[in-house]
């Protein structure tokens, strides 16, 4: 079969997605796109996100129509050069159709998130991608650690986690209180939960690791570089919290206090710039999540600890030029969860971007552009060293 021809296939996002529903084409068959480029919309029983060109090329066939659903690695379209003929994507296609139908249902179950030990509690993590290299903590292939936000869980990093978990692992973790994991011991400062993330780390056996934090993650995320410099090998911070005083309190009292489907929706979509994107799913499995017996406590405890006042009470700003490892803040231009302009008085060292077309989530709403800049930081700071 000809090396020119790629497949553009049903992509995984997120550990329990089996299927995807295709919202819309982007581009036309016939259609000349470079590599990266947005072709497809696909829509998850949780969110819409857009799926980039795995490679550049012509748009030969779009193998399915707009509102078809299709199993996670199934064929949506194929990308060719010119010189391949209608006989050889007929061929590929067929191929293609052939190895899922022998692979059977299995070919769409991903990997399980297990629980770890970490300062007495149970953490549920999940890896995706392989460390090389013992212990992950030398050089090319050193694990990246993602920790999500106040509310949050691993599966909020469910558009970048299989792009990142390139020739090396990235462990995603549920915090104490938050998706799979325990709920902890009864302190709920950011320095336990701190503590707690170190412990995974520890059991993840990653001495060394790159750290992307989200939100409330990323005060965490920041935190462990400041209290442990010699383990983090680069920071990546998303709308983190710790660099300003700000904070929207309609979000956390409105996501606290939510019961029913309406409230907690006109609550997260506080989140995103584009509200449209949330789907049904998303929504009721937050309401589940709630109801667990101890979240509700546990979770209103966090929010005290880490928003006394309805102000953010860990102020680590003064503390920004101790930071011995390459540092980068991302930010969406419509964030209204905490604001952009916390990022203004940070050190000259510590880059900041800001995403247009995003809000507090610019890592799901735009996430090739944010996986790209993890990429770079990450690739600079192995590369010096």
């Amino acid at each position: 079969m000809s090396a020119a021809i790629h497949a553009i296939s049903m992509p995984r996002w997120g550990m329990t997605m089996t299927e995807g529903q295709v919202a819309d084409w982007l581009v036309e068959e016939g259609q000349a796109i470079a590599a990266g480029a947005d072709v497809v919309e696909i829509e998850t029983t949780k969110i819409t996100n857009v799926m980039e060109t795995p490679a550049g090329g012509v748009l030969r066939r779009r193998v399915v129509d707009r509102g078809a659903t299709v199993p996670v690695g199934g064929l949506l379209g194929v990308i060719a050069g010119g010189g391949v003929s209608d006989d050889e994507i007929d061929a590929f296609v067929a191929e293609h159709a052939a190895r899922m139908a022998a692979a059977g249902p299995a070919a769409s179950a991903g990997p399980a998130p297990r629980l770890i030990g970490a300062q007495g509690a149970r953490i549920n993590t999940l890896t995706l991608g392989e460390v090389e290299g013992e212990g992950g903590d030398q050089g090319a292939g050193a694990p990246i650690v993602l920790i999500h936000g106040f509310g949050g869980d691993l599966g909020s990093w469910l558009f970048n986690q299989p792009v990142l978990a390139q020739g090396r692992a990235v462990h995603a973790i549920d915090l104490p209180a938050h998706g799979g994991s325990d709920l902890g011991a009864g302190d709920r400062s950011l320095a336990a939960l701190a503590a707690a993330v170190a412990g995974a780390l520890d059991d993840l056996d990653a001495p060394r690791a790159h750290l992307v934090g989200h939100s409330l993650g990323g005060g965490i995320a920041l935190r462990l570089a400041l209290e442990a410099p010699g383990r983090v090998l680069s920071l990546t911070l998303i709308a983190p919290t710790g660099l300003g005083p700000e904070v929207n309190m309609a979000y956390i009292e409105g996501f606290l206090g939510a019961e029913r489907r309406p409230e907690m929706k006109a609550a997260i979509e506080l989140l995103f710039a584009e509200g449209t994107a949330i789907r049904r799913q998303m929504v009721a499995d937050l309401l589940q999540f709630k109801r667990l017996d101890g979240v509700p406590a546990a979770l209103r405890a966090i929010a005290e600890a880490a928003f006394p006042g309805g102000r953010q009470g860990d102020d680590l700003r003064g503390r920004l030029g101790a930071l011995a490892m390459p540092a980068q803040t991302v930010w969406g231009a419509g964030d209204r969860i905490i604001p952009p302009a916390h990022a203004a008085a940070l050190p000259r060292a510590i880059v900041t971007h800001i995403i247009e077309g995003a809000g507090h989530m610019p890592h799901m709403e735009q996430a090739g552009q944010v996986n790209a800049l993890i990429q770079s930081l990450v690739q600079a700071a192995e590369e010096a060293g």
